[in-house]
């Protein structure tokens, strides 16, 4: 399978997982391409064009010839220098490594990776938040993500991959869209009535479990064990945490619970004030679960061998 091939497939499936519409997704597209129209000169010549094909700022391929051949992936959360390190000297013992794919986004995927928090709209939405509520509050919230990431010094690792001249690509959202749909699917179905029957639910979930070895496994952060759930909304995609003032909206809407990967100290207290109950899934654990149920579609589709990484387990189903 080539890497362009990869590439596409990861964000085919990324789409499918969405919480938006087919259309409402078009509809991106669409407004990128009008946006590059109007542009000339050298922010023409600087766009970034696959904005026109792929909805997710945080997943792109990084260095490599999109042709190249890919037989064995390399996969973790976090691929910086030391794991593009570790997949060079795998490749001098003979143990190939054809690609590197981190979760978390790197270079210019993380320089931007902010955008794709518009996401976070749709799930908003669907809770009963009115639309523009949603966009006002994300305003806010992408702004300051925006700014604690302009400093970084983004491109570190995607310079090791090209002087090591290893493929590499990230995968986030597409990842993280699985995982969401996922756990609310089961969620919405079993319906649990309290925190723990919510906690045991998760904890039964084979990438949890083994966070509960590792203890990194979930555990109520908000609440207690015997109190009721109400209605449970997963949030685990959009690129990072919501606004800090979306907890009273979602109150408003009939939120009794939320599932989240990590929470900071700010949401947190906002949380807490609304009363709404909190459980923390895990973060790695939770990356972990969305890789490997994107993992699962890729091998079905084409044998790759898979070796896992930083923080990353895999599991099959």
């Amino acid at each position: 399978m080539r890497l362009k091939d990869i590439y596409s497939f990861v964000v085919k499936r990324g789409i499918e997982k969405d919480p938006r519409s087919k259309g409402q997704i078009r509809d991106i597209l669409a407004e990128s391409k009008k946006e590059f129209r109007k542009l000339k000169g050298v922010d023409k010549r600087c766009y970034d064009k696959e904005r026109f094909v792929n909805p997710y700022a945080d997943t792109r391929i990084l260095n490599g010839d999109p042709d190249t051949d890919i037989k064995s992936i390399m996969v973790g959360i976090d691929m910086e220098g030391p794991e593009l390190l570790v997949a060079d000297r795998l490749n001098e013992k003979g143990k190939y490594i054809d690609l590197v794919m981190a979760h978390h986004p790197e270079g210019k995927a993380y320089a931007n990776f902010y955008d794709v928090m518009r996401l976070q709209e749709a799930g908003f939405e669907k809770l009963g938040v009115p639309i523009e509520v949603g966009k006002e509050l994300l305003k806010e919230r992408m702004g300051e993500v925006g700014r604690a990431v302009s400093g970084a010094n983004h491109m570190r690792s995607v310079d090791i991959a090209r002087l090591l001249e290893i493929p590499y690509i990230c995968v986030h959202t597409p990842a993280d869209n699985h995982v969401t749909n996922y756990l609310q699917g089961i969620f919405d179905k079993r319906k649990p009535k309290t925190l723990n029957e919510a906690l045991n639910i998760l904890k039964a979930i084979p990438e949890y479990t083994d966070a509960l070895r590792k203890h990194a496994g979930p555990n109520i952060l908000i609440g207690e064990g015997k109190k009721k759930c109400g209605k449970v909304f997963v949030d685990m995609t959009g690129g990072t945490e919501g606004p800090k003032r979306i907890f009273s909206r979602l109150s408003q809407a009939g939120v009794g619970t939320i599932i989240a990967m990590h929470l900071s100290e700010e949401h947190f207290k906002q949380a807490k004030a609304e009363f709404i109950n909190v459980i923390i899934a895990g973060h790695i654990a939770s990356d972990t679960l969305g890789l490997n149920l994107l993992l699962d579609s890729l091998q079905k589709k084409e044998s790759i061998r898979i070796v896992p990484c930083s923080g990353f387990v895999r599991i099959k189903r």
